[in-house]
Formats: structure tokens, sequence, C-alpha cells
């Protein structure tokens, strides 16, 4: 019996069989001793059972419980409880800005059943987006149970974080940012009398700051990897076939698009990125457009953009640079890129059909994962488009959230162009193959970790 229960237990959590001796509680004293308040109002209590309980105000940002001691690379577990409707999450890794303001990695707490990101990683006041959404894990979107305790473990070893909640991988996630920080329970701010009164609980938190390759649990093939490393490609990437475009130092691979060479002026390659040269937003107005010396027919595209205020710019895919020789950029499909607020091609088209991740003049982005609406892309400040094409099947995320998909194949895509500024060229988007391309519109805006994958 003992060997059936030790390997039940293992099947779930596979660390059960490794040694436990190392691990130290970090609330054992039915109080908060070596913890602190690092920003917000509300009132975090313990019982007797080392139980913490955050009750949810009004007019108070978010609260957080932190440790004092900062950690670098850890194994962190703890279960935690919620009231359905609330949003929460466990910061490691993370600092006070001078401002007062907790920033940080946040391995997320989401009640919401539509999205269901428990486990996914945030990036709190400070890029401020998701860097592993669980948008390409459905299993572990299914992890998290509204209602009851949950068990979550964190691993943060070196520049890998990887999260399991009820023992099924969540995040997994590479990226440099932080090395080491404070470690807090979050209590998130509420707008609502509504939500007034609820509760986030943790307990049983314990840390593991040693010996932690003998402790690491294995990488789940349903957990995508997701990379944020500068001009980095892992070996698990390297397994799947992704190559970079652009190298990060040179203009190999690229010409202009117009050009029979890279343009001798208006872009320039800085601290690993390509970045265009404003020339006063007019489309024709600078160094042109760049496309890749070779063509692609199927493929995954992973492009970080960051645009001004004001910017506009795009990547296109399919770009026949024969079927446009005259002013103006050359013809093919585009994931726009712009700075929806502050640039007025953003009000033009058909229903936003020109915004940021938009398939440009033809079918508009919306978020397809969550309830909230499309989130913002904000100038200064990284983001990353993807292009997934596959026979006809095509589809725009941006910052890993889905905001279309289409059938250029199709009757309905043949129609949307026949009601469109293509529509007066012959075959527009129906190539088997064609360039990549990034726009020079006038605009400074810069692009990095240029990465493909053919399949």
């Amino acid at each position: 019996m003992k060997l059936i229960a030790k390997t039940f237990l293992f099947f779930l959590f596979p660390c059960f069989l490794f040694s436990q001796s190392n691990w130290v509680y970090l609330l054992n004293e039915n109080n908060f001793s070596g913890w602190e308040i690092k920003q917000g109002k509300a009132n975090f209590d313990i019982n007797e059972d080392n139980v913490v309980t955050a009750t949810t105000i009004l007019n108070s940002p978010s609260t957080y419980m932190g440790t004092v001691r900062h950690y670098d690379d850890f194994i962190l577990e703890y279960e935690i409880f919620a009231t359905p409707g609330l949003n929460s999450g466990v910061q490691f890794r993370s600092l006070i800005s001078e401002k007062g303001h907790v920033y940080g990695y946040q391995c997320e707490l989401d009640t919401d059943e539509f999205r269901s990101w428990t486990g996914g990683i945030y990036d709190q006041s400070r890029r401020d987006l998701f860097l592993y959404p669980l948008t390409r894990n459905e299993k572990g979107k299914n992890a998290f149970k509204n209602g009851v305790w949950n068990n979550v473990r964190v691993e943060a070893i070196g520049n890998t974080i990887r999260t399991w909640v009820n023992g099924v991988q969540c995040s997994n996630l590479l990226d440099d940012t932080s090395k080491t920080g404070f470690i807090a329970m979050q209590l998130h701010s509420i707008n609502s009398e509504k939500d007034l009164g609820k509760v986030v609980k943790w307990k049983n938190m314990r840390i593991l700051t040693s010996n932690l390759e003998k402790n690491r649990w294995p990488v789940e093939s349903y957990a995508t990897e997701i990379n944020h490393i500068d001009n980095f490609l892992s070996d698990d990437q390297i397994s799947k076939g992704w190559k970079f475009l652009w190298d990060g130092k040179t203009s190999a691979g690229w010409r202009g698009a117009k050009l029979k060479t890279f343009p001798e002026k208006g872009w320039v390659i800085e601290d690993g990125a390509l970045k265009v040269i404003s020339s006063g937003g007019r489309e024709t107005g600078g160094a042109g457009d760049i496309v890749t010396i070779k063509k692609f027919s199927n493929f995954e595209l992973e492009v970080d953009f960051k645009i001004s205020k004001g910017a506009n710019s795009g990547i296109k895919y399919f770009v026949d640079t024969n079927m446009n020789k005259g002013e103006g950029s050359s013809i093919g499909l585009e994931f726009q890129i712009l700075d929806d607020k502050n640039h007025p091609d953003s009000k033009k088209g058909v229903l936003g059909n020109r915004t940021v991740g938009s398939l440009y003049d033809l079918i508009t982005a919306e978020n397809l994962q969550e309830s909230r609406g499309k989130r913002k892309i904000l100038p200064n400040t990284w983001h990353r488009a993807r292009i997934v094409v596959n026979g006809s099947h095509v589809e725009h995320w941006m910052d890993n959230i889905k905001m279309l998909e289409y059938d250029r194949h199709s009757q309905v895509f043949k129609s949307l162009v026949n009601y469109s500024k293509y529509q007066k060229w012959p075959g527009f988007g129906q190539a088997d193959s064609g360039h990549i391309l990034l726009q020079d519109h006038g605009d400074e805006v810069y692009f990095k970790n240029i990465k493909i994958r053919e399949y």
C-alpha cells in the first residue's frame, strides 16, 4: 500500500520523492515576522494555523505583503484560495520603484473562467503585459479550480520561470529582466462595491533555495515555451526549427524592397534592434521598406516591435516586390503596426480594420481570448507580433493573444479584397510564396528578435 500511495503522489507531484529537508516555510510563527506591507492599505491577517487572509477594500491601490529578504533562484510552493470574481497573485523577483510602486514578475491568480490564466506570468508595473498568458496552453488553462484551495509551484532558476497549478504545468518562460527581489502576496485593487469584502487566502508557503536542479520538475510538451531573451534561441526552439531572420548585427538576408541591396540610409542597427529613422511620417519620404531576400510559404513568424508616439508601420507577408514598382509600399498582406490612440489612420478604413494587429484594410483585430477587449499597444514599449500561416489558414497574434484568423483562399476573403484598397491588384493574397517586409512609413519604429520557423 505504501508503494502504491508513493507512486500516486509522485504522479501528481513529482517533487514528492525528492529531498524535503531544505525547504523553509515562510509563514510559520502565526505572525508576519520577516514580512512587511510594500504598497496599499488593505489588511492581511494570519491565524493560528498560519493561514493568511486579505480582504478587499475600496479606495486603495493593490496591496502587497512581501518578504523583507530578497531571493534570486528558488522553488516556491503555496496553496491559494480566492473568492470567485477576484484577480490576485504572488509577486517574485520584485522591487519598489522610486514612486513606491511594486514592480516585477507575478504568478497570476485568475478566477475568470473564460480567460483562466492562473499560473500565467504578468510583468507588474513595468512592461504591464503578460509575458506568459495561458493562450497557448489549453491544458494549463484547465488546471485551476474556482472556490477551493489550489496548489501552486513556481520555479525561478536562472533565466527560466516555470509554474504549475495542481500538478499541471502552466508557464514555461524564458526572461532575463529580473535576477532578484522580494516575494509578495498581492490583493488586487477593486473598483466596485460588489467586490467589497471578498478574500484571498494563502497557506503552506515554503521555499527551496539550494539543490534546485535535483528538485526541478520535468517540462511538459503541452506547455509551449515563450522566449523573451533578446537575440537568443533556446535549445527547444532550435529543435523545433526556429531560425533568426535577422542576426541582430548586420543587414544579411535583407534588401530594400525596391533595391538590390540594403538601403544605405534610413535604417540603423542600434543595440540589437533595427531602427527606422523618422522622415516626417511620409510613406515614401525615407529609405523605403526592406524585405527578406528569401521567399516563404508556410511559417510561424515572431517580431518584437516598438513604436514612437503617433507612429505607423507594418509587417507584410506574401509580398510581391514586382507588383508595385511606383511610389508607395510594396504590396502584400499586412499585420498593421500603429499607435491607435495618436495616429489618424486608426479611425479610417471600416470598423477599425486599420488598427494595430489588424489585417490592414481587411479584417479588424480583436481580443479573441479575453472578454476585456483588445489590450493597448503603448509607445516606447516592446510588443510582439506573431503571424502563423499554414496553407490557407492565417492567424495574427499580439503579445501572445490571438487577434484574428482567416482563410486567404476563401470566398469571404476575396469579397473583402474586392471592397478594399487592394481590389486593383489581381490575385492579391493568393500567392504560394512571398517575401516578408518591414515597413518604413516615415515614423521612428524599432524591430528586434525577428525569427521564423517553416512548416
